[in-house]
């Protein structure tokens, strides 16, 4: 994992944090709920509280506001630990609240789900089990330990204990429940999230890479990464220097210079951007373009292409879309990650169709995932024999994510197989008999010879400076 990378998932990282603001506008929310509902008790029904204890609990939430307003900055965003912190505080303030009104007789008992619910959104797997299991211990003792609801005649208003238990168990299954699923699906978004930059990001460094030729393209190349974790160490540092305006606006004059660099070799690639031979190429090359960083890695890559049955013999030619040659990439990356020796790519077409397979002799995909291939960030438990066969290897799925959103979104259809039991013994195994990953264009799509995508030949325009 390069420098960059780990800057980059630690930006994403910081802004999962949960900005302070936000829960104290939720806090002043509760509180307003909570003198309403005690106000109500008291003067429409006429319910005996001990609004001395009542009033201190929700003074207590009030001064806390009230000094996260005055002491921290308005974009202030709350760490892992800060967020645990402030959301236990307010699981503890609510459950002190119904001891004093009633318990589970109460029924905003069930209030105790939400801080339960904002944990599994924004905190780690840790925070949430521990807000988790407070809440059931809390609401375990309150059906047994409250002050009883009196009216103003002195009786004293409860349910039945079938109820009470009725009430304990619902609370604590909408507690697994709700923060199970919360944290499910708060997880899959910013899986997702966090994956879909990375195919942007992707996609973006091909799209340079293709506009820049010659020495542009690989200036843009070793520069952008560079330029890219100076961009974000400036933003984190103007974050942090924001009691430091000195220091802040040499961190923003960074940045700003960085965007500059950025600009200026945006704009040496536009000149070759519009060559029309840089467009298009025979389906041959752009296979080859796209597997020539794994060329020279320890497997044999093994190239066969042809006609299927009606597809003509000349090779079509196809553009040479970024988001193609990156996706492919990745493809034959992930085929020879896992191959043992070779590795087949084989292009075919037809009048209709334009295929990619790509093979291995490894062991192919687990059967168990593969209906999940293509999903972000899904991994297996690595073996000992994995460990030891490709020691560098740690892969997280992300890489065929991108390579089947950036083929997806050039028009292709993907699909993954094996070509035997990656179990079977390894007597009975053969060649090609691995991975297979199939790719499959519509030839309209790609096709630069006949239809919408047809690109004109001819001579190139001059270049304006």
């Amino acid at each position: 994992m390069t420098e960059f990378d780990m800057g980059l998932m630690h930006g994403q990282s910081r802004s999962n944090w949960i900005r302070l603001r936000t829960l104290i506008l939720l806090r002043w929310v509760a509180i307003a709920g909570q003198l309403i509902a005690i106000t109500v008790a008291q003067r429409m029904y006429h319910l005996q509280l001990e609004l001395g204890l009542c009033y201190l609990a929700i003074g207590v939430s009030v001064i806390g506001n009230l000094i996260a307003i005055f002491v921290f900055p308005e974009n202030k965003r709350l760490t892992e630990t800060e967020n645990f912190l402030m959301v236990l505080f307010d699981l503890l303030q609510l459950a002190f609240l119904l001891y004093l009104t009633g318990g589970l007789h109460n029924p905003f008992a069930l209030l105790l789900v939400g801080p339960v619910t904002i944990s599994a959104s924004v905190m780690g797997l840790r925070s949430t089990v521990l807000i988790g299991s407070t809440a059931i211990i809390l609401v375990t003792l309150m059906a047994q330990f409250h002050l009883p609801l009196r009216t103003e005649q002195g009786f004293i208003l409860r349910i039945p204990d079938v109820f009470v238990f009725g009430n304990w168990a619902a609370i604590i299954i909408a507690i697994i429940f709700m923060g199970a699923y919360s944290r499910r699906i708060s997880s899959e978004i910013r899986s997702m999230n966090d994956a879909l930059a990375a195919t942007r990001m992707a996609l973006s460094r091909e799209q340079k890479l293709t506009d820049l030729g010659g020495v542009v393209a690989a200036a843009a190349h070793e520069l952008g990464t560079p330029l890219a974790t100076i961009k974000l160490a400036s933003a984190e540092l103007i974050e942090e220097l924001e009691d430091h305006p000195d220091l802040r606006e040499d961190a923003e004059l960074i940045r700003e210079q960085a965007d500059r660099c950025r600009d200026i070799l945006r704009d040496m690639g536009r000149a070759g951007k519009d060559d029309l031979h840089l467009r298009q190429a025979p389906l041959s090359a752009v296979i080859n373009e796209a597997a020539e960083p794994h060329m020279h890695r320890g497997k044999h890559v093994h190239f066969e292409e042809g006609p299927g049955l009606g597809g003509g013999y000349q090779q079509p030619s196809v553009l040479r879309k970024p988001e193609m040659i990156h996706g492919l990439r990745n493809l034959i990356q992930n085929g020879v990650d896992f191959a043992r020796a070779n590795v087949w790519i084989e292009a075919t077409w037809t009048e209709d169709v334009i295929s990619v397979r790509i093979l291995d002799d490894g062991r192919g995909y687990p059967p168990q995932m593969i209906g999940r291939i293509g999903d972000p960030f899904v991994r297996r438990r690595r073996t000992d024999t994995d460990r030891k066969t490709r020691p560098e290897y740690e892969g997280m799925g992300l890489g065929l994510f991108i390579a089947k959103t950036l083929l997806e979104r050039s028009g292709a259809e993907l699909s993954f197989a094996n070509g035997s039991d990656p179990y079977q013994p390894e007597p009975l195994r053969k060649e090609r008999r691995g991975a297979i990953v199939e790719v499959v264009w519509p030839r309209s799509k790609i096709d630069v010879q006949f239809g919408e995508n047809a690109v004109p030949i001819g001579r190139n325009k001059p270049i304006e400076i």
